[in-house]
């Protein structure tokens, strides 16, 4: 037993001060009993309430499961660090209130754990466009959690300088190589010097992707190409070539959800992705490669938004919304990192919807999108 009490967990929900105050003994440790739970619940943030114990070793089990052991100060007092590292856990807990995120292509300035530091440790990702935007982020929270990573586009300049930064930050190595999804053998060389660097790719991160507004009738048929070469083709393209070099990877496959106007090319290519995702989850499953998709709103940061949302309007789509608010990359990240962990083992051949509800709400309002939208696609 301890003089004093420390935290020890974070709860939430409406009963959660009902049962502290049943639990709570007398918080002067002169004066209380053995076994009880002493602690001063007056910490609250939102519905959550900082919990302290009086046993060491119950502290030491349960205060594992929340923070690093470098957030922890001492174990043998209630002091205002461990206070306030419960304080941002708690925060960061709290069931709609978005993680810290950077709109431009840099690390974040703070990271609180939900997962374990290690989940991933020993792994290794393979994630096209990992240069910029969502995929950078995916990147960095895949690094993270003990993950090295592979980065890959067209653009080297681009994933050289990020691999910069995301080694900085994380510690984790990441090496950026140069491809075109649309090219197999260019998808090949990049995946043999992958695997000279690592001995092992575990996860592949399909992020490439291309869009932009524009109209049926006056898209192009080389526009309507290109987009399903990126998007579709170039999926599998990546998808088959990781099979047959590696055969234990988890696939996670990001995209945009379709049925969207001025957005038939996108949705053609993103409708065929959701059927790849279930016949390779069928076709692969008994080979232990799990294979999911993640579909994503308007997530901040993004050149999506800034191509595809109307300027001056964005507040008014957000708040359209059920959350009412656009998502930030790394809730996208966090999904992907869910996906690529074993907490979702038993999870293939699934998309997962990551837009606020927007999909039920959202309006579709073609002549409103028909202003801002592209009269031509010359690509």
């Amino acid at each position: 037993m301890t003089s004093g009490p420390v935290v020890a967990m974070v709860w939430e929900g409406h009963n959660v001060v009902k049962t502290s105050r049943a639990m709570v003994g007398e918080t002067n440790p002169a004066e209380a009993k053995p076994g009880t739970v002493r602690g001063d619940f007056s910490v609250h943030v939102s519905r959550n309430v900082v919990h302290a114990s009086d046993s060491v070793e119950t502290a030491q089990r349960e205060i594992n499961l929340w923070f690093r052991s470098d957030e922890l100060v001492n174990w043998d007092c209630c002091d205002h660090k461990i206070i306030t590292a419960g304080k941002a856990m708690a925060q960061q807990g709290s069931a709609c209130q978005p993680p810290p995120d950077v709109e431009t292509d840099d690390c974040l300035h703070e990271y609180c754990y939900l997962f374990s530091p290690d989940i991933l440790k020993g792994k290794v990702a393979f994630i096209t466009g990992g240069g910029s935007g969502i995929g950078f982020r995916i990147a960095e929270i895949l690094m993270r959690h003990s993950c090295q990573t592979v980065i890959a586009s067209r653009n080297l300049q681009r994933v050289t300088e990020a691999a910069k930064k995301l080694s900085e930050a994380t510690g984790q190595r990441c090496l950026p190589l140069t491809l075109d999804v649309r090219q197999p053998q260019t998808i090949m060389a990049a995946v043999d010097e992958a695997l000279k660097e690592f001995k092992r790719i575990d996860i592949v991160v399909n992020n490439a992707a291309g869009n932009f507004l524009c109209p049926a009738s006056a898209l192009s048929f080389n526009g309507y190409k290109t987009v399903i070469e990126i998007d579709t083709l170039g999926t599998f393209n990546v998808s088959k070539v990781l099979y047959e070099k590696c055969l234990r990877v988890s696939f996670s496959l990001p995209k945009m959800p379709g049925r969207q106007a001025l957005q038939v090319h996108a949705g053609t290519a993103k409708a065929a992705v959701d059927a790849m995702t279930k016949h390779l989850a069928v076709e692969w499953g008994p080979h232990r490669i799990r294979v999911n998709s993640v579909a994503p709103g308007p997530i901040t940061g993004t050149e999506g938004v800034r191509r595809l949302a109307p300027k001056g309007a964005k507040e008014n789509i957000f708040q359209k919304i059920p959350l009412q608010r656009a998502g930030n990359k790394t809730e996208i990240a966090h999904s992907v990192l869910y996906l690529a962990s074993p907490l979702s083992s038993y999870v293939t051949g699934t998309t997962l919807v990551v837009d606020g509800g927007a999909w039920m709400t959202t309006e579709n309002n073609f002549p409103a999108l028909l202003g801002i939208g592209s009269h031509s696609a010359k690509l």
